[in-house]
């Protein structure tokens, strides 16, 4: 009697343990995924994404490859092309631009087939300063919220604020200041705090 009492109580052992290592391995697949899906992400360069200081561009001239070449955009905005000269990119899509190229190269060449490719994202970079594990320059690759920046920061240190975080954002001429509550994010009370950032936003942690 006692014999087959430890025997239910060792198969109901056995069973618990599987069902425990079976769970495990339906989870982890999904979050390892997640975690490949993050790290591969990268921002769109269709039509929509607006050229910066620093992209590398790569600008092809169909059947002229004197005029072909790649380039990065210099702080001031511009690029400089054979027989063109320099020509204002940033502020432009890789289409705007390839229209500028275009009605620059019919004065010398009858319709010109232009395109604009972007190789490198460099220009879509923030500044996080103030109590955080790795403050500096953050090179984004793609879209990216206050609360991913500050994860991709490290992290608050232990002394940090994080109810009193500032942006500061330019824009229209003008700088932008918008005070964060971590608590009200995170609980949220606020998500509409954890605001998606713009090239340039300074993240100060006090």
């Amino acid at each position: 009697m006692a014999v087959g009492k430890y025997l239910i109580i060792l198969l109901g052992f056995i069973l618990l343990m599987n069902g425990a290592c079976s769970n495990r391995q339906r989870v982890m697949p999904h979050s390892e995924n997640q975690t490949a899906k993050m790290q591969d992400t990268v921002i769109s360069t269709s039509g929509d994404y607006v050229l910066g200081a620093e992209d590398l561009l790569e600008i092809l001239v169909w059947k002229n490859e004197a005029l072909s070449r790649t380039v990065s955009i210099r702080p001031d905005g511009k690029i400089s092309l054979p027989i063109i000269g320099d020509l204002q990119a940033a502020g432009l899509t890789a289409a705007q631009l390839r229209d500028s190229i275009k009605d620059h190269l019919q004065e010398y060449k009858e319709t010109p087939e232009v395109s604009v490719i972007v190789r490198e994202v460099n220009s879509l970079s923030v500044f996080i300063l103030g109590e955080v594990a790795h403050p500096g320059k953050l090179q984004l690759r793609s879209e990216t919220t206050l609360l991913q920046a500050l994860s991709l920061s490290g992290g608050f240190t232990q002394y940090a604020d994080p109810d009193n975080i500032l942006l500061l954002r330019r824009e229209g001429g003008g700088e932008t200041r918008i005070r964060v509550r971590y608590k009200d994010i995170v609980n949220g009370r606020n998500p509409d705090g954890n605001v998606l950032l713009h090239r340039g936003d300074t993240i100060l942690v006090p």
